[in-house]
C-alpha cells in the first residue's frame, strides 16, 4: 500500500456518499432511458449477439428467483445498505475502501429504490433490467448489478489480500507468540 494517512471520518463518508449517489443515478437514468425507448422483452441487437438490450420488469432476484416474496429482498437490500452505511462511518478510513463501499452502496440503492418505488407497489417492486449478453450469460442486468457485482469481486480481493478497513495498510491478525526457549538447561 502507499504511506497516505488515513482518512478522516468525514472524508470517507463523503466519499461512500458521492460515489453511492453517482451510481444510483447512472442506474436510474439508464433505467429511465430503457424504460422510455426499449420495446418490452424484445431483442435490440446492439452488437450483435454480444450485446444486446431486452428490457424486462424483473419482480424477483437473478434470473427471477423469488418472484412471490420480493418484501423479502426490499429488507435484505435495506439491512446490505444500512450495514454499509454504518460500516463506512464508522470503521472505514481506507481510500479504496471507501470507493469500493461507495460503488456498492449505490448499486444496491439502486435496486432498492426499484424494489420500493416502482410498480406493483411499496417494497414489491419490479427491478428494470435491460442488458443482456448472452455469450455471457441467460442473466439481464442493469447499471445496479453491474456496481453490485464489481464491488463484491473488489470486497473479495481487499479480503484476500488483507486490506485494512481503517486505512492502516494490511490487516494484521493477532501477533503469534513466540516460541519458548527450549535449549535452555536448568
Amino acid at each position: 500500500m502507499t504511506d497516505r494517512a488515513p482518512l478522516r471520518t468525514a472524508a470517507a463518508s463523503t466519499t461512500i456518499a458521492i460515489l453511492a449517489i453517482l451510481v444510483l443515478a447512472a442506474d436510474q437514468f439508464a433505467k429511465h432511458i430503457a424504460l422510455t425507448s426499449l420495446p418490452l422483452e424484445t431483442p435490440v441487437p446492439v452488437l450483435g449477439e454480444f450485446l444486446q438490450w431486452y428490457l424486462v420488469k424483473n419482480p424477483g432476484a437473478a434470473f427471477s428467483i423469488g418472484e412471490g416474496v420480493t418484501w423479502i429482498f426490499s429488507i435484505a437490500l435495506a439491512a446490505v445498505a444500512c450495514g454499509i452505511v454504518w460500516v463506512g462511518v464508522t470503521r472505514v478510513r481506507s481510500r479504496v475502501w471507501a470507493v469500493v463501499l461507495g460503488l456498492l452502496l449505490g448499486g444496491v440503492l439502486g435496486n432498492l429504490g426499484d424494489r420500493l418505488f416502482r410498480e406493483p407497489g411499496f417494497a414489491v417492486g419490479h427491478v428494470i433490467d435491460f442488458i443482456s449478453t448472452p455469450w455471457m450469460m441467460p442473466a439481464i442486468y442493469n447499471v445496479a448489478d453491474m456496481f453490485i457485482v464489481c464491488s463484491m469481486i473488489a470486497v473479495a480481493a481487499l479480503v484476500l489480500f488483507g486490506v485494512a478497513l481503517d486505512g492502516s495498510g494490511r490487516a494484521s491478525s493477532a501477533p503469534a507468540a513466540e516460541p519458548a526457549d527450549v535449549s535452555r538447561e536448568d
